[in-house]
């Protein structure tokens, strides 16, 4: 914390890094965080009617906060959303209390709204086997397409997991990858025979043609990393997770599956598709990195819902 804190600015600045540094957050959960709490900032200001630079946490009282959520509520944010901008606020002002910045937590006076239960979209087995099969293996874009998909799908990446994968992370001999997932937390999750087959089609025939393409000179430390990266983009550099977006977007379309699809569903789909035949819920929370295993018996929730849409649908007594 910095020796004279004046204003919510700074303080998120120095909130923000050491989430950084001790946590370990990824940059997208930090941009997250950041949006969140500067749109408090500009909220507060507005209310105070004085400048958002000049407004400091020892102004923050519950009654404000309060009135912040009330303005979400009026724009008809979702309780997930409000959940979410309320669990930054928590956080920073859990920080500030253990920094003596303030003396009470104004959180303490309020409560989380109750999440709405909705169960996560997934794919059934035949949709999900037309989207991993639909990309074209004749040039180097498509045995990319088809070994990220085959991937995803069969290890149950998250996106930020899937771009992240280096050479060094991959052992094709045993069939197994090294993931790095949340917090910098390390798994190791078997690849699937399918999946091993496209990936090693497309490191030998094209990840070295993508390569090539690289032209924008990079420096040491860029080099190092986009020479490490396994999927690359059509510039020869680190695909990024909105590349992967675009091309599930694109997929989904090519298969008329009638849906958007997006990374996540994927993720979904594997854990589903695994409980429906008969893997235990521990097993598949390894598989996943979930740290608790109350995050991973959603998906016994969606087994159990389609369950009951089959009997619906197939029992004489229920036509």
């Amino acid at each position: 914390m910095r020796a004279a804190v004046s204003n919510l600015y700074q303080v998120i600045d120095d909130f923000l890094m050491s989430l950084k540094t001790e946590k370990n957050l990824a940059e997208l959960t930090l941009v997250n965080y950041s949006s969140d709490l500067i749109q408090f900032v500009d909220f507060a200001a507005e209310t105070f009617n004085q400048p958002a630079e000049t407004i400091r946490p020892v102004q923050i009282t519950h009654l404000i906060i309060r009135q912040y959520l009330g303005q979400l509520q009026n724009l008809k944010r979702s309780r997930a959303t409000i959940a979410r901008k309320l669990a930054a606020l928590r956080s920073l002002f859990k920080y500030l209390l253990r920094a003596g910045v303030i003396e009470k937590n104004p959180l303490d006076l309020i409560s989380t709204p109750r999440q709405e239960k909705r169960l996560p979209d997934f794919l059934d087995e035949m949709e999900a086997a037309k989207l991993v099969e639909s990309p074209s293996e004749d040039g180097p874009l498509g045995l990319r397409d088809r070994a990220l998909l085959e991937v995803i799908y069969g290890s149950g990446l998250r996106v930020s997991e899937l771009v992240g994968l280096n050479l060094l992370d991959v052992d094709l001999n045993t069939g197994y990858l090294r993931i790095w997932g949340k917090g910098g937390k390390e798994r190791i999750v078997p690849l699937g025979s399918q999946a091993a087959q496209a990936l090693q089609a497309y490191l030998t025939k094209a990840r070295p043609v993508l390569l090539k393409k690289r032209k924008a000179p990079v420096k040491e430390k860029e080099r190092s990393d986009q020479d490490q990266a396994i999927f690359l983009n059509h510039l020869g550099t680190r695909l990024s997770a909105r590349g992967v977006r675009d091309l599930l977007k694109k997929y989904a379309s090519q298969s008329a599956l009638g849906k958007k699809v997006f990374p996540h569903m994927l993720r979904h789909s594997f854990a589903t598709h695994l409980l429906d035949r008969g893997a235990d819920l521990r097993s598949v929370q390894e598989l996943l990195g979930h740290t608790r295993l109350s995050t991973t018996q959603v998906y016994t929730h969606v087994t159990r819902e389609q369950l009951r849409k089959v009997y619906l649908q197939s029992h004489p007594r229920e036509r």
